[in-house]
């Protein structure tokens, strides 16, 4: 997405997936771009209607529709082999965790449509768009987070936050930009019966005071490299609270090491309940006999 594309995004967010975003990022959708809105399908066949079909008789829009044919057609295989994998686990008494995910408003635009570099400059030179763009935007997430979660019969909805951190943005800039829009789309999950576990990427050591307002029991906050003293301080009595064991330790360290470091987090955050031991975050690489310390520390020390 360009930097004068706000407009366009806000005005119909669909429409501007379909014909800008989809064939700028793939090739064999660049026909896309001859679309009419589909909402030009006001009258009868040979009014409005019929002009907005006739892109689609186009030979280029038909080998661009094919070839999303084609993409839906891996994605269904795809989807085959993860759900036969997801049956064979619960099925051994390991189900799955999440019911669907999405992204904060935020970092839906961050991410996907600006990048780093243009959402950093958008914040400046145009923070109204942006936060008219992220307000658009939400209700969207909060729907794409409902329908996950309700189809496959989870009411878990997992959030990682990508550009929240202590290090991204200034806490005023949080309250501005990332947590409003944010904290709408949490609170109306949670609306719809929907727990929200909550993954915060990096520090998050001063935005605890900003985010510790939502109801009681209904976020799994995870943290990565946070201050577990502080944040069992301040979200520990309201909320339940898992990971901060260091990748790098993982990867790298002693069983002995790794036995202990997670030994002090259980002393810490599981006085009382409401603590899950896991990683700061993911790791391909973890050696086996730490995960092994990790699995019996949590059986030695994780009991009354």
């Amino acid at each position: 997405m360009k930097a004068d594309e706000y407009d366009a995004l806000i005005d119909d967010p669909s429409y501007f997936f379909l014909t800008s975003f989809m064939p700028r990022i793939m090739g064999a959708l660049d026909a896309f771009k001859m679309i009419s809105p589909i909402t030009n399908m006001t009258e009868m066949y040979g009014g409005f209607t019929g002009a907005a079909l006739i892109p689609y008789g186009l030979p280029p829009v038909q080998e661009a529709l094919k070839a999303l044919m084609d993409a839906g057609t891996e994605a269904f295989k795809w989807i085959g082999t993860v759900a036969t994998y997801g049956a064979q686990m619960a099925a051994a008494g390991f189900p799955g965790f999440f019911g669907g995910g999405c992204k904060a408003p935020f970092d839906t635009i961050g991410d996907t449509l600006r990048g780093t570099r243009g959402i950093m400059l958008d914040m400046y030179r145009q923070p109204d768009k942006l936060i008219r763009a992220m307000e658009q935007i939400t209700p969207i997430m909060i729907k794409m987070g409902v329908s996950n979660a309700r189809q496959n019969s989870c009411p878990i909805v997992f959030i990682p936050l990508h550009k929240g951190d202590d290090t991204f943005m200034s806490n005023a800039q949080f309250e501005k930009f990332y947590w409003p829009s944010l904290k709408k789309y949490i609170l109306a999950l949670i609306n719809e019966g929907i727990m929200v576990f909550l993954f915060a990427e990096g520090k998050y050591n001063n935005r605890l005071e900003v985010v510790k307002d939502l109801p009681e029991g209904w976020i799994i906050w995870h943290f990565d490299q946070t201050d577990m003293a502080k944040v069992k301080q301040v979200l520990g009595n309201t909320q339940c609270l898992a990971g901060n064991v260091p990748t790098s330790l993982m990867c790298t360290g002693t069983p002995g090491a790794v036995k202990e470091y997670c030994r002090k987090l259980i002393e810490l955050c599981g006085k009382d309940g409401g603590y899950i031991l896991t990683g700061g975050a993911g790791a391909a690489e973890v050696k086996e006999e730490n995960l092994r310390a990790m699995m019996a520390a949590a059986k030695e020390y994780g009991v009354n």
